[in-house]
Formats: C-alpha cells, sequence, structure tokens
C-alpha cells in the first residue's frame, strides 16, 4: 500500500509525459528544420555506414478507433497504387541526393497496414527501395503485419523480398474490448496468420499488446496473455493506451467511462509483466519482453539498446530515413519529419522536392540531455562516466542530485551516477524528463503509468 502511496505522490497516476522515443520529442519541432535542412543531412552522410530506413504506408481498410497513428481508410487500392507511384518519385529523389554507395542495414514497413499492399506491390516497392538504397549483406527487414488482412501470398511476397521480423498487432483478445477499439480480430484468424509466417521461414516474431484499454479486467487480460503465450512470440511490446481524443478524433468513439483508472492501468500492466517474466521472457525497457536468445534481449543484457521512432530496438545503424507522409528521419545533426497529410506529401514529391517540412537541428546540449534519457529508457541508469564524452556534462549535476532527492528510494546513486530501483521503473518517463530542456512546452502527452 505504502509503495502506491508513493508513486502516487510522485505523480506516476496523474503525470502525462513524453515517450522518449526522440529528444527532443516531436512536439519541439519547427519549421526552420525543414526540406533544405533534410537535404543538407542527406547529402553529407558517410557511404561506409549503413542506414535504416523507415517506409511509412498510411492506408487502413478499417481505422481502429484507439490509434492515434496518421492513418486513412480507404476501401478500394486506387489511393494506395497512387501513393506507390509518388514513393516510387520520391524514392528517386532520394537517388539525387545521397552520396553514391550509402547501403541500407535495417528496413521496417510500418503504417497504417502495409500489408493492404497486394503481393505484386509490396515486390514493386521492396525492389524500388533496394534498386535506390542496396541493403548491406545482413539485412533486418520488418513489417507491421494485420493477421486480418494478410494471406500466404502476401507473406510469401514479403518473405521472397527478404523480410526476417514481423511484428502483429493483436492488443487483446476480449470481444467486447476488441468491439470497443473497433478491432475485431479472432484468435484463429491470428494464429493461422502464425503459423503461415513461420512456414515462410520468419524466424522472429513480435506480438503487439495494449492496457488501459476499454472494458479490460485482469481476467480479460490474463486470457489474452495466454492465447498470446500459446502463439509463441519472440518479443512481445506492452504499450499503455493513450487516450488523446482532441488529437485523435477517432478516440471520442471511445466512452471515457469505459477506460480502467490510474491505477488500474498500473495493476493490468504489472499484471501482464509478471506473467511474462514468469513464462521466461526477460523484461527490456520499460514495455518489452524477449525470449532470452531475442536479439533484442541480447542487446538490453549488453548495454547495445537504444529508442528510436519505433521503441526499442538493436539497431546499431546511426541514421534513419523517413520514407512516405509524416515519417521521421534522425540524421546525426537532427530530426526531419515529411508533410504530414498525404495529400501535402503527394503535393511537395511531385513538385520535385523532398517533403521535409519540420524538424529540429540538435545543439551539444540537446545531445547530451538525450544521452542521459536514452540511458534511462535502456538502462535504467546513468553513468556520468559515459556521459563526459559530451562538453558540459557536469551541467547535468544539479539534476542528479535533485532526482536522488526527490525519487529517495526508488533512485539511488550508483558508482558514478545514479540507478532507477526495480521498484522505481514505473517512474522511469517521469525521471527522464527531469533532463528534459522542453518540459515547458504544453503538449498532451500520453500517460505515466
Amino acid at each position: 500500500m505504502k509503495h502506491l502511496e508513493d508513486l502516487r505522490r510522485m505523480g506516476l497516476f496523474d503525470a502525462r509525459v513524453p515517450r522518449y522515443t526522440s529528444y527532443p520529442p516531436a512536439t519541439a519541432f519547427t519549421a526552420q528544420a525543414g526540406a533544405e535542412f533534410q537535404v543538407s543531412c542527406l547529402g553529407s552522410l558517410d557511404p561506409a555506414t549503413p542506414v535504416s530506413v523507415y517506409i511509412h504506408i498510411p492506408f487502413c481498410e478499417r481505422l481502429c478507433w484507439f490509434c492515434a497513428c496518421r492513418t486513412q481508410g480507404t476501401t478500394t487500392l486506387k489511393p494506395v497504387v497512387n501513393y506507390l507511384r509518388v514513393l516510387k518519385k520520391e524514392l528517386e529523389l532520394l537517388r539525387a541526393t545521397l552520396p553514391e554507395g550509402v547501403t541500407m542495414g535495417q528496413m521496417h514497413w510500418g503504417g497504417g497496414t502495409p500489408t493492404i499492399l497486394p503481393p505484386d506491390m509490396i515486390r514493386e516497392l521492396a525492389q524500388a527501395i533496394m534498386d535506390v538504397i542496396p541493403p548491406a549483406p545482413d539485412l533486418s527487414f520488418s513489417v507491421e503485419i494485420d493477421p486480418t488482412l494478410v494471406d500466404d501470398a502476401k507473406i510469401g511476397a514479403l518473405a521472397d523480398m527478404g523480410m526476417t521480423r514481423a511484428s502483429i498487432g493483436i492488443q487483446d483478445f476480449a470481444l467486447d474490448v476488441q468491439e470497443a477499439i473497433g478491432r475485431k480480430q479472432s484468435f484463429t484468424a491470428t494464429r493461422a496468420c502464425v503459423d503461415s509466417l513461420r512456414a515462410a521461414g520468419i524466424t522472429s516474431l513480435n506480438a503487439d499488446l495494449v492496457y488501459g484499454l476499454p472494458h479490460q479486467t485482469p481476467a480479460k487480460l490474463a486470457n489474452t496473455i495466454a492465447k498470446v503465450r500459446a502463439l509463441d512470440p519472440d518479443r512481445i511490446a506492452l504499450f499503455g493506451y493513450a487516450h488523446v481524443p482532441t488529437f485523435s478524433k477517432r478516440q471520442k468513439m471511445i466512452p471515457d467511462a469505459a477506460l480502467p483508472g490510474e491505477e488500474e492501468r498500473y495493476h493490468l500492466a504489472r499484471q501482464a509483466a509478471q506473467s511474462f517474466t514468469g513464462s521466461g521472457y526477460e523484461a527490456i525497457g520499460i514495455d518489452h519482453f524477449g525470449k532470452p536468445e531475442d536479439s533484442l534481449t541480447i542487446a538490453a543484457r549488453s548495454g547495445r539498446l537504444r529508442r528510436n521512432f519505433q521503441g526499442y530496438t538493436d539497431d546499431t545503424c546511426p541514421t534513419l530515413i523517413g520514407i512516405g507522409a509524416s515519417s521521421i528521419s534522425q540524421f546525426a545533426q537532427g530530426y526531419v519529419q515529411n508533410a504530414s497529410a498525404t495529400a501535402a506529401y503527394i503535393e511537395r514529391i511531385e513538385a520535385g522536392h523532398l517533403s521535409g517540412h519540420r524538424g529540429y537541428a540538435l545543439t551539444s546540449e540537446d545531445r547530451l540531455r538525450s544521452a542521459a534519457i536514452n540511458m534511462l529508457m535502456c538502462d535504467f541508469e546513468i553513468d556520468l562516466a559515459k556521459l563526459d564524452v559530451h562538453p558540459n556534462a557536469r551541467d547535468l549535476l544539479p539534476i542528479h542530485k535533485a532526482i536522488l532527492e526527490e525519487f529517495a528510494g526508488y533512485v539511488v546513486a550508483s558508482g558514478q551516477g545514479l540507478r532507477i530501483t526495480k521498484a522505481g521503473r514505473p517512474l522511469t518517463r517521469i525521471i527522464a524528463q527531469r533532463y528534459d530542456g522542453f518540459s515547458d512546452i504544453v503538449a498532451q502527452y500520453s500517460q505515466a503509468s
């Protein structure tokens, strides 16, 4: 009981804070770092260092009400065909901008629903990307998959083009929960998708779950977890539902009264975490779990875990090139986001220009704060010796001291730095925000619990 009182006092059940998939968060992006900055960053890449590539497919046959991603519904392939045509134009603009010899170490297709593409379009898009940015010998290629919108032919096409990891959206298997979020998906269809992926030789499988959904209860979540364990994924992402109806209008379809309270959310998250770790998965960061032999687990164990816009990653590529509407690129110099609305993105590409429309140019102070936040989010500790590679690292000492005092017992001094205890890990995002130089920006972030 005292533990819950402490967490409440420290803000866990009230705070809304960034997820810190980047620093600064995208809320700090401005139009000052747009297409011109994008071209400069792309042109300065070192061909000897592979890059990661993210492709955004913003279309869905159904719009799930809980989702806050940049997506749009369609009942025909007509807008998808046109979008693929524009993606190929963007790739040609990249070809003219990138230094010769740049290769691709990782590729991720997200959405929206990438598996809305039929097999021929899957092959066409993958080949177009690889023609412009050739794959490195050990390319990792992951795709977000909707089990209700995929078949053997699509999975075969993805496997033929080199897919190595599939990420399956599940959220929750309880029917009333699915109805409340506009996403019906049976266990039978999900099982068939997993079997097809395994038969196609896909050896790495990720399952996405969400806690804090409407009508979700411990009993329903336990049933979902049992079914997920039967699917035997290699890693699991357990995200807290972010209810932001003022930002994502479709979330107004979800009645507030059906959502679990903040403390209920906390207990649901703990229940799931204990179930997964109790069945052999290792906890990774604040919301992932992996089998001991999974590459993400190994990265976490060896201190190589990182955060990017897809969440936790073992990606070692320092550059991420975002392609498609609303995609965000990450460079050594900073971030650039393509035009968010699909129509605006298409207009810019059709005019013969890259579509970067806002971003952020990093300062030395930003890099220091980013390193500190990444250490906390990935390793639950800050090593001052590692921070000393950044100029003025000791400027953060007053923050370290204040954190040790404010979160006493949940953050402890450790070697040359500080460490969040296991009991304090639910507070990680709140603690990370103490290092955020943009915490005064008014924005609607997700719940900390």
